[in-house]
Formats: structure tokens, sequence, C-alpha cells
């Protein structure tokens, strides 16, 4: 199979929004008049991102996941993207079953593949997604990293830690039975990213970013473009771990928990900021996009990431989110 018969036959598709999509040098889109277009681009490496043996499916899920994830910390409708593919050989049992997993979760969002490029290699995947954001009276309602403000609380979507935990026990670090560990496992393999909260938060939330390498390296991100400090809960923020019991049943232990909550990763949840006043408005947004959110925290004016306990002590931190070239 030769690299153009692999695109016709895997990822060649009718435009439907774009005015050419696959097939020419480039796409061509329009964006809707009084729209911004909102772009990321996320590159998942064999070894590095994904186990070996990872289903292909799935991996065609979270491949595109990753990168609808900052679509959603942005506040933008996903419209398009691009894939760049290396693969060792041209396997029709491994594109089938990826390319079935990637267009499932494009279908889902009305996002479209409009391009890319494909070359033998080691196994890495790079997708560019697009988006629009609405612009009000000349001003952008896209979600910043840069908005958070002394006062506001601090909240998340969904669960956090699993995708950790079910990595530890892969690891050996740590045991859960076998259904918990599915569970998490299923976390950590086909994040869902939270699109429609997203766009409910425009014009409520103050500022936001996916938690990708852990709650508190980006929480951090925030607060750096912010310039402003937090308090964290760690108490409520253990509540998140849903999968928290090790193979005799019994709670794992608090500094496990804190590892997976707080620096785990790969989570792909939203940590947003917005007014106490707006509170009513997060819980519609919550309703309105199905989406769960708890928060966990308020933004201070001193700069500086503060944990405290259920009674407002302070919790020592020495945990670290992933970098990959700390």
């Amino acid at each position: 199979m030769g690299e153009f018969d692999l695109i016709a036959r895997y990822f060649k598709r009718p435009a439907r929004r774009a005015a050419l999509g696959v097939g020419d040098d480039c796409a061509l889109l329009q964006p809707s008049p009084g729209y911004q277009l909102a772009v990321s681009t996320d590159m998942l490496v064999a070894g590095r991102h994904f186990l070996p043996d990872v289903d292909p499916r799935t991996l065609g899920h979270k491949a595109l996941a990753v990168n609808l994830s900052d679509l959603a910390a942005c506040g933008a409708r996903p419209l398009a993207f691009t894939l760049a593919l290396a693969l060792p050989q041209a396997d029709a049992a491994w594109l089938e079953p990826f390319s079935k997993g990637l267009f499932a979760l494009a279908d889902a969002h009305d996002c479209e593949l409009v391009g890319g490029d494909t070359t033998q290699g080691p196994l890495n995947i790079c997708i560019t997604v697009m988006g629009e954001v609405p612009v009000q009276q000349g001003r952008s309602l896209a979600l910043l990293r840069s908005g958070a403000q002394a006062g506001d609380d601090i909240y998340v979507s969904g669960t956090l830690g699993d995708a950790r935990l079910a990595l530890d026990v892969l690891r050996g670090a740590v045991t859960l039975p076998g259904a918990q560990l599915a569970a998490a496992r299923q976390r950590m393999d086909t994040p869902e990213p939270r699109v429609a909260l997203g766009m409910a938060l425009r014009g409520v939330a103050t500022a936001a970013i996916d938690i990708s390498d852990g709650l508190l390296g980006d929480l951090g991100h925030v607060l750096e473009s912010s310039r402003v400090g937090a308090r964290l809960d760690t108490h409520i923020a253990l509540g998140l771990l849903r999968h928290g019991r090790d193979a005799a049943d019994k709670v794992l232990p608090e500094a496990t928990r804190l590892a997976c909550v707080l620096a785990g990763g790969d989570d792909y949840e939203l940590a947003f900021t917005a007014p106490t006043t707006a509170r009513d408005a997060v819980q519609a947004a919550a309703a309105a996009s199905h989406t769960p959110v708890t928060r966990i925290g308020q933004v201070l004016a001193a700069p500086g990431l503060q944990l405290v306990d259920a009674h407002g002590a302070p919790v020592v931190n020495s945990l670290r989110s992933f970098d990959h070239f700390a």
C-alpha cells in the first residue's frame, strides 16, 4: 500500500464545512463572520505519550481528544484538524481501527479532517486542530490563562488522578482490582474533551486551562499568566479521585492519592476561575454541558500556591507536574 493509497483508503472524506479539504497542497477554511480562529497542535510519540500495547482505536480517539481539550480550554467550537502521521509500516490491521477511533470522536464534535502528511518512521502522531470563538463588540470571548482575579473561585471539571493511577498500576507501583484498573485505564486511554463546558463558560470564567500535565503545574501556568496566587483545599481535591482503593479494598495512602490528583496529568479536564458572584452561572454551565464541576480553592492576590487541609492547616508540597525536559 502506497502513501496516497493509504490516505485515500483511511483518511480521505468529502469536505463538509471546509471550502477545500484533503487532496490538495492546502486546505481552505472560511471562519464564520464575527469569529476568531483558535489553533492548537499536540504531538503523541510512541513510548512517551502512550504504551506500546494500546489499542489503535483508543489511540485514534486520544490523539484527537488531547487537541480538542485545548479548544475546550479556550472556549472554542471545533471546526477542522490536520493529521501528520509517521508509521513504521502501512499496516491495515492498525490503520483501520485507528482511523475509526479518530473519526468517531471527530464526528461527535463535528470536526473534519482537512489535510496533513504521512511518512515512514517511528510511530508519531501530530494533530493541529482549529476552532472558532466569537468576537462581540470588538472583544474576543476566548478563555485565556491570564484573566484570573484575586477572590475568584477555582474549579475543576470531572474527576482527577485516575489516569495517573492506572499508569502507576501498570508500572507495578500500586495494585487495583481488575474492574477498577479497567475503569482507570479507560480514563487514561480515552479522555473526554470538555468542549461543551468550555463554550458554556464563555463570559463566565475569568481564566481556564486544560489539565494535561497535572493540576499543580497547569494551574501554575494560570497563576503566572494572571500574576496572582492561590489556595487549594487538598481534602476536596482528594475526593476527585474515583478509583482510590487497592486490591484489599483499602483506601490507598494519602500521599499516593495526592500525587495522582495534584501531579498526575493525562486527565484532560478543565481548571478554571470565576468570580464568587458567578457561582450560579458556573453551575448552569455545568448543567447545560452535562459536566460536573467542583470548587477546590480560591485565587489570592499574593503570588504562590498554598495547599491546605480540611482544618486550614498548611500541607507540605514536594510534588511536581510532568515536564518533558525536566
